[in-house]
């Protein structure tokens, strides 16, 4: 019997062998294992095989490759004027393929979000863009948008650009058949403990704030939170009127401060110790008084004070942290990175709380969220105004990040549920997501036609004196 050589298969080593054997390593070297994996479906793999194993294969291969990429068709703003918080602006874009398309939050906030910018920037400049390409490359998409202004991070541009692109995760999520928080690596938690707003009143702060937190917890809420932009009517200009020549109403720093101080007294003897309390300063104190604020108000044990001081006097965040334990928070001011990032590395703030189509929508958000936990800062997404398509991607963002804070929540009027068919879900203090494809969210566009943005207003805090201040409300 006759041995067969080494390396052999009981054959004398053919030149067609050694073509193969070089092929395989060509292959290999251009292509990396998934080469080395196709060259063995070919020809090599075949001599093995049945030609019905082969047909089997043949029909595997066609399977994965899928249907063609969907290419965009068209896309288009819709905005619905819900009244203040709830007003909202999306993005819908429509693909080649019957059926098939998905919405974005592009929402800006009031006042002046300036709603009509963001779909002149959509309509006028992302549009002409985006028409044809492929809905597959979103990343790519999310950069040919933002590199294509010479000016960037302005929060319209942003909005524009997180519309487009969160319109495409949403197809791709109904491509998949899966809500978009499977297609990033699934949940790491059930749902998302929430805080609601509480109002406080100007006649007995305290006994109201009191008053209206145990509704809210008799509701479920363990989490409040009170924003000092309400203008107090009682407060009157120098010249004893309510209001200024030109319509706006003064702002006195000094009674409203006193004023949620001693409510936040009040809050703590009454309410149970275990609910928890906020505050949102909304930038409306200058230094020396937000400083002062902020360690007046440790000993209440807030889950954090937010936007203490706007983007352009960050540089006092360090000496608040030097001087008290408050927990501190970013908000929907801080849209450019290179504001936020040196807090965030120096450890001088506890959460950031962008408005998320702000930044540049889901896609920029979770890179956000990647960074932050490296200091361990957590998130805290900007909540209102906000569409239910946006609150959907906050939530998403919150379900599948580690260092999640607190989800922001508003009740939507009736009206905005119905234009807005697949809101989230509110059950004893979570959020709790849509299991259906995408972002689980459909749009009665007729009925959104007929209920336009109409309260939008420019944005004026002024001191008794006259002096234009920083603030919103």
């Amino acid at each position: 019997m006759t041995k067969p050589k080494p390396g052999s298969a009981g054959t004398e080593p053919s030149a067609g062998g050694a073509q193969d054997r070089r092929t395989m390593l060509k292959w290999a070297m251009l292509g990396g294992g998934a080469a080395v994996a196709g060259f063995f479906r070919g020809s090599i793999a075949q001599a093995g095989t049945t030609p019905r194993e082969q047909e089997a294969q043949a029909a595997v291969d066609h399977a994965t490759r899928g249907m063609p990429a969907p290419r965009i068709k068209d896309v288009s703003v819709i905005q619905v004027g819900g009244g203040g918080t709830n007003d909202s602006t999306v993005v819908k874009v429509t693909t080649d393929q019957p059926g098939l398309y998905g919405y974005g939050c592009a929402t800006n906030t009031f006042p002046g979000g300036r709603y009509k910018l963001v779909s002149a920037a959509v309509e006028q400049y992302l549009k002409p863009l985006v028409m044809g390409r492929t809905t597959d490359r979103i990343e790519q998409i999310w950069q040919i948008c933002y590199m294509s202004s010479y000016y960037k991070n302005d929060t319209v541009l942003n909005c524009a650009i997180g519309g487009v692109c969160d319109a495409l995760w949403d197809i791709k999520g109904r491509q998949a058949g899966m809500p978009v928080y499977q297609l990033v690596g699934g949940k790491c938690r059930e749902a998302a403990d929430i805080y609601l707003h509480v109002g406080m009143g100007s006649q007995d702060p305290g006994k109201q704030l009191v008053e209206n937190s145990m509704k809210l917890v008799d509701k479920g809420c363990r989490n409040l939170l009170v924003a000092m932009f309400l203008r107090d009517g009682a407060v009157n200009n120098l010249y004893r009127q309510p209001k200024f020549d030109d319509g706006s109403v003064p702002f006195d720093r000094d009674k409203e401060t006193r004023k949620v101080l001693a409510a936040f007294e009040s809050f703590r003897k009454e309410m149970p110790p275990e609910i928890g309390l906020g505050v949102d300063v909304h930038s409306l104190l200058d230094s020396i008084r937000a400083v002062q604020f902020c360690k007046d108000v440790e000993p209440f044990r807030l889950f954090y004070c937010e936007d203490l001081f706007a983007p352009e006097e960050a540089g006092h965040y360090r000496i608040v942290r030097q001087q008290c334990t408050t927990p501190l928070a970013i908000g929907e001011l801080w849209n450019n990175p290179h504001e936020w990032q040196p807090l965030v590395e120096a450890r001088e703030i506890d959460f950031i709380r962008h408005h998320v189509s702000h930044i540049g929508g889901f896609t920029a958000a979770r890179k956000i969220a990647a960074f932050a936990e490296n200091y361990e800062v957590k998130f805290a997404w900007h909540g209102g105004p906000n569409s239910p398509v946006g609150h959907m991607t906050n939530l998403t963002l919150d379900l599948t990040n580690n260092n999640f804070g607190i989800h922001e929540h508003f009740e939507y009027p009736q009206v905005v549920q119905d234009i807005f068919q697949g809101c989230l879900e509110i059950k004893d203090g979570y959020a709790w997501i849509s299991e259906k494809p995408g972002w689980g969210i459909e749009v009665d566009e007729a009925l959104a036609a007929k209920h336009p943005i109409t309260d939008e207003h420019p944005n004026e805090f002024r001191t008794p004196d006259g002096s234009v201040i920083q603030g919103t409300g």
